[in-house]
Parts: structure tokens; C-alpha cells; sequence
């Protein structure tokens, strides 16, 4: 079978204990390319943990991943290193380096993965700031003279700055007020559209879900619970998916309560 008949990630009976725990429990997943997929669930429900299984962080104990038909975890170094040129992280703090400047870290990983002048560096972090709504006298400045909303536009312009196919969202609008995260939305929702890139994202923000969103899935106690359209989520039929909708404290006894 040619890589392009499967979907581009696929996971299949993937689990994962951390001693006498099963924190996931024969998992199974396909991704297709091209689509925003968000991962929600109440803390502790392994959201977290099946992301950095995606991103080949975390190797599970059982169960298998497959990249364009390719097994994750038989990737050779050269298998890797190209995924890593395909993929990119917006992580939930932003993940800046404090004594690196505005463009020095937007182009850290690119330039790692592949040697650009100083020039060129330059001009790809003006062009993604310009995306994220920043002027180019940002590049100079260091993150700690950042707001928290502009630190977390830069690490977007980073996340973005390999032109990704696939984009890993990790509570992108995280401690951002309800206008900069409506902001952050709208340049998650353009850049995703424009690149044509696949993104996985975690989110504990409803808001968040429905904006950058076209398929939800919940995982609750380690198990896939309920997969849908972001059009469903309001009459998905599913008590935890109910709860959290709702913003509702407290769940369901159990599943199908």
C-alpha cells in the first residue's frame, strides 16, 4: 500500500503504564492531513502524555504510531530528522529563551536544521512577526521586556517559521485575556489555512476548541470517550463531554451515567 492511502498519523492500540498504572489504555486514532484536531479532557485524563507520544517524546509500551505510513518508532536518524523539518511546537508557556532576542529565537530551530545567514534569518522572523500582528523593532528586543500576549505571539512566529506540516498546539492561549486569545485564534486559524498544515492541539479553553477546531476528542481516564465535530460538541450526547462544555465542576459517576 503507497503511504499516500494511509491518513497522515495513524495510532493503533497504543498504551503506556508508568508502573502498576495504565495511564493509556490501548489507544487507536487516525489524523488526517490537512485537519485541526483538538485533544480536551479534565486533568490527569492523559492528554498530555498521548501528545508527547505523538510527537515521539515518550515511547509507549505497546501499540504503534505511523507517520505517512511509516512506523514512528522505526524511523532511522535521517527518517527523523526530516520529520523534525515537517513538524513544529507552540508550547503552553511559549517556550522562549530569555537571552536569545525576538528573532534569534524565532529562527533557533530552523537555522538548527538547516544553516541560514543572519540576513535571511532576519527577513523569515520580520515576515512571521508581521503574521502575529508585531512590527520588525520587535526583533531586537529580549522576552523578558515582552508582554505575556506578545511572548506568546513569537512563539507562534516560531512555531510557524519552518512552514510546518504538522503543528503541535499546546494550550495556545494559556493565561492570555479572552482579546488577545480571540487574537491568537484568528492567527492560529489563518497561518493553519495558509499553510495548508495539519494541527493537534490540547486545550482546556472552549472558546479556543471551537475557533481553531474541526474535530474534538476527548480522552477521560486514559480512553478515547467521544470523537465528533466541533459542531457536535453541544449535543454530543456525552456526559463528560457535557461537563466540560458546560464548565461544570463535576462529572458523570461514570461513562454513560
Amino acid at each position: 500500500m503507497n503511504s499516500s492511502d494511509f491518513p497522515l498519523m495513524r495510532v493503533s492500540g497504543l498504551s503506556k503504564k508508568f508502573g502498576a498504572e495504565e495511564v493509556l489504555k490501548d489507544l487507536t486514532l487516525d489524523i488526517e492531513k490537512g485537519k485541526a484536531m483538538t485533544l480536551i479532557g479534565t486533568s490527569g485524563s492523559g492528554k498530555s502524555l498521548f501528545f508527547k507520544c505523538l510527537q515521539g517524546l515518550i515511547q509507549p509500551d505497546a501499540g504503534e504510531i505511523l507517520v505517512n505510513g511509516h512506523a514512528l518508532k522505526k524511523m532511522t536518524p535521517s527518517d527523523r530528522r526530516d520529520l523534525t523539518q515537517k513538524s513544529s511546537v507552540l508550547f503552553q508557556s511559549g517556550g522562549l529563551f530569555d537571552s536569545l532576542t525576538v528573532w534569534e529565537n524565532i529562527c533557533f530551530f530552523r537555522n538548527g536544521l538547516k544553516k541560514i545567514s543572519k540576513e535571511q534569518a532576519r527577513q523569515i522572523a520580520e515576515e512571521k512577526l508581521a503574521i502575529v500582528g508585531l512590527k520588525p523593532d520587535v526583533c531586537d528586543l529580549y522576552p523578558s521586556s515582552l508582554s505575556g500576549g506578545m511572548q506568546k505571539r513569537v512563539g507562534f512566529a516560531r512555531a510557524i517559521a519552518n512552514d510546518p506540516e504538522i503543528l503541535f498546539l499546546d494550550e495556545p492561549t494559556a493565561g492570555l485575556d479572552p482579546i488577545m486569545s480571540k487574537e491568537i485564534c484568528h492567527f492560529i486559524s489563518d497561518s493553519v489555512s495558509s499553510l495548508g498544515a495539519t494541527t493537534i492541539s490540547i486545550s482546556s479553553d472552549i472558546q479556543t476548541v471551537e475557533r481553531i477546531s474541526d474535530r474534538v476528542v476527548m480522552l477521560h481516564n486514559g480512553c478515547f470517550v467521544w470523537d465528533g465535530s466541533v459542531d457536535q460538541l453541544y449535543s454530543s450526547g456525552n456526559d463528560w463531554v457535557h461537563q466540560f462544555v458546560n464548565k461544570l465542576a463535576t462529572g458523570p459517576i461514570a461513562i454513560g451515567a
